[in-house]
C-alpha cells in the first residue's frame, strides 16, 4: 500500500459516517428525471460546507452541478454522480451509492489536487434512467475536456463493466376513425388494431434479430370505451443494439414494422424519436485496469463478466460521456449474487449495510484511480491512445452524421 493510497483510505475513512448518512438520505427521498431537487441540494450543500466552490443548476440543467478543484494546467479527471431514482420501486438501481461514492471520491481527491499536481472535477449528472441527463450536459460543454471521466454503479457483483448497449426510444401514435361499435363499426378505421398489429409485426421481427439486440414497447393509450371505435392509439417503444452504429438499421426495421400496420387498418401514424440517443459504454481499458489493481489493494476481486460470471446489462448516458472522453462504469458489488438491478429487492440492499459498504470501497477505489491518473503519466497515455483508436461517424450528443432522418418525426 503505499503512501497515497493509505492517506486516501483513511480519508474516506474519516469521511465514512457523513457518506453514508448522504447515501441513507437519497435513498428516503427518491427523485424522477430532472426532479432531483432534493438530492441536488443536498450534495451542493455538502461540497459547499467542506469548502469548495460549487456551480448549481451547472450546464443549463436544473438539477446538475459542478465543482473544481486543482490548477487549470493540471491533468483533469471528472468523477460522475448520478441519484435519480426508478418510479413506483425508488431507488432500485442504486443511484444513492453512486451519488454518496463519487462524493466520497470527489472530496478526497480535492483535498490532494494541488499537493499532487492534479485537478478534479466533481460533476452530479441528473436523470440517467431515460432523461439524458449526461447528454444535455455534453451539449452545453460539460465534457470537452479532460483525462478521464469515472462513476461507479452498483450491482450483484465487483465487474470491470456493465454489458451496456445503445438505445433509442420512439413514441408512436395511430389515428383512425371513431364510430359506434355497435350500431355502425363498418364507418370506423381502428387505431388500437393498428397500435396491435405493429406490435404483432415487431414480436415477428424479433427472431430476425441478432442476439445483442432488444426490441420492446407498450400500449399506452388504446381507446375511451370498448362500444366506441378506439380513434386514437398511442405506444412506446425502446430499440437496443449492442453500439450506437448498429442501432440505426434497427431503428428502420422496427419503424417499417408499426408503420406496416398502417394500410391494413386504413389508418395514420406519427412516430417521434425521443431527442437523445444512449450511445454504448466504451470502456477504457487502460482506465479499468488501473481501478481493478486498486480494488484488489481494497480486497475486492472484480472479474470480467465476458469470462467470468454474469453479466449485467442495461443502458446508460455514461456511454455518450465514454465517446468523447476516456471512460469506465464499473460494477461494485451491494447485493447478494443473482439480485437483479430495477427491482424492489435491489433498491432495499441499495439501502442496507451492504450498499453503504459499496459506498465507502467505491470512493477509495475512485479516489486511488484519480490519483493514478494524475501521478502516472504513461498511464495517461495508455489511456488516450486506447481512446484514439476507437473511430466513429456518429456524433453522440444526438445526430447521426450520415443519415440524419433517423432523428425526430417520421
Amino acid at each position: 500500500m503505499n503512501a497515497a493510497n493509505q492517506t486516501i483510505i483513511d480519508a474516506v475513512d474519516n469521511l465514512a459516517d457523513r457518506l453514508i448518512a448522504v447515501s441513507r438520505d437519497i435513498h428516503a427521498h427518491p427523485e424522477l428525471n430532472y426532479a432531483e431537487h432534493y438530492a441536488h441540494d443536498l450534495l451542493t450543500g455538502v461540497l459547499a460546507e467542506f469548502g469548495l466552490d460549487v456551480t448549481p443548476h451547472a450546464y443549463g440543467v436544473d438539477t446538475a452541478f459542478e465543482a473544481v478543484v486543482g490548477d487549470p494546467n493540471a491533468p483533469e479527471v471528472l468523477v460522475l454522480l448520478e441519484y435519480d431514482a426508478l418510479p413506483g420501486i425508488g431507488h432500485g438501481c442504486g443511484h444513492n451509492v453512486i451519488a454518496a461514492a463519487g462524493l466520497g471520491a470527489g472530496l478526497v481527491a480535492a483535498s490532494m489536487a494541488r499537493d499532487l499536481g492534479g485537478r478534479v472535477r466533481i460533476l452530479g449528472t441528473p436523470a440517467e434512467e431515460g432523461g439524458g441527463g449526461k447528454i444535455a450536459m455534453a451539449r452545453n460543454g460539460a465534457f470537452a475536456a479532460g483525462v478521464a471521466a469515472m462513476m461507479i454503479h452498483p450491482a450483484d457483483a465487483d465487474l470491470i463493466k456493465m454489458d451496456s448497449i445503445a438505445i433509442h426510444t420512439m413514441d408512436v401514435t395511430y389515428e383512425g376513425k371513431a364510430a359506434h361499435a355497435a350500431a355502425a363499426p363498418w364507418e370506423g378505421r381502428n387505431a388500437l388494431d393498428a397500435a396491435v398489429l405493429g406490435y404483432m409485426n415487431v414480436a415477428a421481427l424479433r427472431q430476425h434479430i441478432r442476439p445483442t439486440e432488444r426490441v420492446h414497447g407498450i400500449i399506452t393509450e388504446g381507446g375511451e370505451k370498448p362500444n366506441i371505435v378506439p380513434r386514437r392509439a398511442a405506444a412506446t417503444w425502446y430499440v437496443r443494439s449492442n453500439t450506437i452504429s448498429t442501432l440505426q438499421p434497427l431503428k428502420q426495421r422496427v419503424l417499417n414494422c408499426l408503420e406496416g400496420a398502417t394500410s391494413a387498418c386504413g389508418c395514420s401514424m406519427s412516430a417521434t424519436w425521443d431527442d437523445h440517443t444512449y450511445a454504448d459504454v466504451r470502456d477504457n481499458m487502460a482506465v479499468v485496469n488501473s481501478f481493478v489493481d486498486n480494488m484488489a489493494s481494497l480486497g475486492r476481486v472484480v472479474r470480467d463478466p465476458r469470462t467470468e460470471g454474469r453479466a449485467v446489462m442495461g443502458s446508460t448516458d455514461m456511454g455518450n460521456v465514454s465517446y468523447l472522453l476516456p471512460s469506465i462504469h464499473p460494477m461494485v458489488k451491494v447485493a447478494p449474487d443473482g439480485v437483479a438491478i430495477h427491482t424492489e429487492d435491489f433498491a432495499h440492499y441499495a439501502g442496507s449495510e451492504t450498499g453503504d459498504e459499496g459506498v465507502l470501497v467505491g470512493a477509495k477505489a475512485m479516489a486511488m484511480t484519480v490519483v493514478d491518473l494524475w501521478t502516472n503519466s504513461e498511464l495517461r497515455s495508455a489511456a488516450a491512445t486506447e481512446f484514439a483508436t476507437v473511430s466513429s461517424d456518429v456524433d453522440v450528443l444526438g445526430y447521426w452524421k450520415s443519415d440524419h432522418s433517423t432523428i425526430g418525426t417520421v
